[in-house]
This record gives structure tokens, C-alpha cells and sequence, in this order.
């Protein structure tokens, strides 16, 4: 007995040890490994595309002296984002190249806008940090300008909340506020849907060094009255965005702009357009960010609520059986003392027992003999 209640102690303390592991791992992975785990992947890639049919201004005509507007064009929106440095522990570069054309036009005659926007944001917030300060680059062959920001742009932060968030605008080269509308699903999964209402922006202000942004031409080019009298017009910018967010990884899986770039004397005054196109994501987009946002979903389920629930359950059952097994090889302790095949154990265990060991003859035993007595001496 003694030989069994010895491994039985040790293997109940092994699986005590285990159990109360397994809890503290229970409890600790959602605080400490998922927390790890909320952070945007340097490894990031992603190319996004939005198709449209909108109006145009014909630049070519303008040159000539006309200002046309080509309407019911086909027209892409497409953005490749990737990771650059500074890229760390804490931080990381998005740069996202960004084009816009036309696509009955070939080559660079198509070619709308293109942008090459960099920003350093912290990986769990997805805010910018300004150090450095970001830089977008609309003309070939020229650095970059610095333009400071305050907003998302790329990714929303982890666990994102029913509220509104600023958002940068870059065509605005401004920060507004994208609001939360409401709960819906995309592809089967829960996304915020946030929306966005912007302008009309002066661009000449917001991007003096473009000189599109403010022209001098004679009335008749732009198709107004007044002839040769030169008329100096404006360039504005509206925009209402939405975009639809996997709240849990701050995932963008789907977006929508309709967007108005147009000159007139004011900004009330919607006179030629520039630009006017409502680009949605396409179907091919939507399914790759969902499931960008559905991989990184279920690595976080899986440390922050399957491993818990799993090693919790496995910590107590070792705790159970281990308190089962302690308990158990401590009676079998007790028991050791007594070796009832030992030749001095006695039932009763009193010396005094020994008589009953020793066999006994009862035919020599006398009967006692009780003496007569006299009625007469009990008066």
C-alpha cells in the first residue's frame, strides 16, 4: 500500500501543477497574447478597385480652347497600399499609390490623377503619429509634400466603436469627421457601415501648387457669356464616403465615394465639371478584404476565446483529479501503519488479547457448589 500511495502523491501534484497552469494561461492569453495580436501586420498588402460612369472635362479640348465635358464615360479608381518604413513594433508606413482614369483613353492619356500618399500610423490605433510627417507626391520626378494629418485613412483601429472618428481626406488634404450610421452585414460578416460628407473644398487653397486648381480664361472658353472678358474660376471638391468596417479588426471591407470636382466663380456655383462619378468597390475587392478581415478575425477568436474556453476546461479537470488523487493517497498513508499480516497485530490491539490466543480445556473446569439455606434463618 505504501508502495502505491507514493507515485499516487507525485502524480497529483503534477496534475495540481498542470490545472493551476492551464487557469493561469486561461486567464492570461486574452489579457496579453490577443493584445499582441491587435496590431496591423507589417506584411499588409492590399489593392483595392472602384468602377464608375461619370462626366469628364476633356483637358485636351480645354488646351484648345474649349471647355468640353465628355459625360457618360467608364471610369476606375484603383489603390495599392503596402508597407514600408519606418516600420517597427509600434509603428508602420502606409504607402498607397492611387490612380484614376478614364478607360477609353490608353496609356498615360487616360490618366485622371495619380497620387503616392505615405503615412506613418501606430499599428493598433491606425491614427497617424506625424513622426514623420506624411507626404503625398502628385507630380512625377517631385518629392513629396509634407502634409501633416490627424485622421484614418487605410484601417480603423481595433475594436472599433459605434461613433465617429476623424477621417483625412486627400484630395481635400483636410481631416472630417466619418460618422457611424449603422450595423449591417457584408459577405455574412458584422460590419459599421460610417459616412462622410465633405465640402465644397477650395482646392486652390488646399493645394496651391497645382495650377489647375484656380484658371483665367475667356468667357467663351468656358461656354459662359461674356466673350473674350477673362473669367477666373474656382476649382471645388465635394464628396460623400461611406465605408463598411469589421469592428473587431478595424478591417475595411467595403467603400463607396461620390465624388464632384467642378469650377465655377463660387462655391455655390457649379459651373463646368471636372470630375462627377460615384466609384463603388468592386465585387472582387469586397470578397478579398472580407477575407482579409475573416483570417485575421478568427486568429483573434482563436486566442482570445477557443484557447481559454479549452485550457480552462482542461485546467479543471488536472485540478479536479489531482485534489482527487491527493486526498486518496492521504488516506492510503494512514492504513500504512497498520500490517495485519504482521504476527503481533491483535484485533483488540491491547495485550490483554493474548488469552484468547491460547487454546482452553473446558472439562477441567469445576462446578461450584452452592450451600443449602435454611428458611428459617431468613426470618
Amino acid at each position: 500500500m505504501a508502495e502505491r500511495s507514493g507515485p499516487s502523491r507525485i502524480l497529483a501534484c503534477i496534475l495540481v501543477g498542470l490545472g493551476a497552469l492551464l487557469l493561469a494561461f486561461t486567464v492570461l492569453v486574452p489579457t496579453y497574447a490577443v493584445k499582441r495580436l491587435e496590431v496591423t501586420p507589417l506584411d499588409l498588402e492590399s489593392t483595392t478597385i472602384a468602377a464608375g460612369t461619370g462626366s469628364v472635362l476633356n483637358s485636351a479640348a480645354l488646351l484648345q480652347g474649349e471647355a468640353q465635358v465628355d459625360t457618360n464615360v467608364d471610369l476606375v479608381a484603383q489603390r495599392f497600399v503596402t508597407v514600408e518604413d519606418p516600420a517597427n513594433k509600434d509603428v508602420l508606413t502606409f504607402q498607397a499609390g492611387q490612380t484614376v482614369r478614364r478607360t477609353d483613353k490608353d496609356g498615360d492619356g487616360g490618366i485622371l490623377t495619380a497620387t503616392v500618399d505615405r503615412v506613418t500610423v501606430n499599428r493598433h490605433t491606425s491614427m497617424p503619429t506625424n513622426d514623420p510627417v506624411g507626404t503625398i507626391q502628385t507630380l512625377p520626378g517631385t518629392p513629396g509634400v509634407e502634409v501633416p494629418r490627424e485622421g484614418l485613412q487605410y484601417k480603423f483601429p481595433f475594436n472599433t466603436e459605434k461613433k465617429s472618428y476623424p477621417y483625412f481626406d486627400l484630395n481635400a488634404r483636410e481631416t472630417f469627421d466619418i460618422n457611424f450610421v449603422e450595423e449591417t452585414e457584408v459577405n455574412g460578416l458584422k460590419v459599421y457601415r460610417f459616412s462622410q460628407e465633405i465640402g465644397p473644398v477650395d482646392l486652390s487653397r488646399a493645394v496651391p501648387e497645382s495650377p489647375t486648381n484656380k484658371l483665367a480664361l475667356p468667357a467663351d472658353t468656358w461656354g459662359v457669356p461674356g466673350g473674350d472678358i477673362e473669367i477666373t474660376m474656382t476649382r471645388y471638391y465635394t464628396n460623400v464616403r461611406d465605408i463598411w468596417v469589421e469592428p473587431t479588426t478595424g478591417v475595411i471591407v467595403n467603400g463607396q465615394e461620390q465624388m464632384h470636382q467642378y469650377y465655377g466663380r463660387s462655391a455655390s456655383q457649379e459651373e463646368i465639371d471636372v470630375l462627377k462619378v460615384t466609384f463603388p468597390w468592386d465585387e472582387e475587392t469586397i470578397e478579398t478584404q472580407s477575407e482579409r478581415a475573416r483570417e485575421a478575425l478568427d486568429k483573434l477568436n482563436l486566442f482570445g476565446r477557443v484557447m481559454p474556453i479549452i485550457t480552462g476546461i482542461l485546467g479543471v479537470i488536472a485540478l479536479g483529479v489531482g485534489i482527487f488523487l491527493g486526498v486518496r493517497s492521504g488516506r492510503g498513508k494512514d492504513d500504512d501503519d497498520l500490517d495485519y499480516n504482521n504476527d503481533d497485530y491483535t484485533p483488540n490491539g491491547g495485550a490483554g488479547a493474548d488469552q484468547y490466543d491460547q487454546p482452553h480445556d473446558w472439562t477441567t473446569d469445576q462446578t461450584e457448589q452452592i450451600p443449602p439455606v435454611d428458611p428459617r434463618n431468613q426470618r
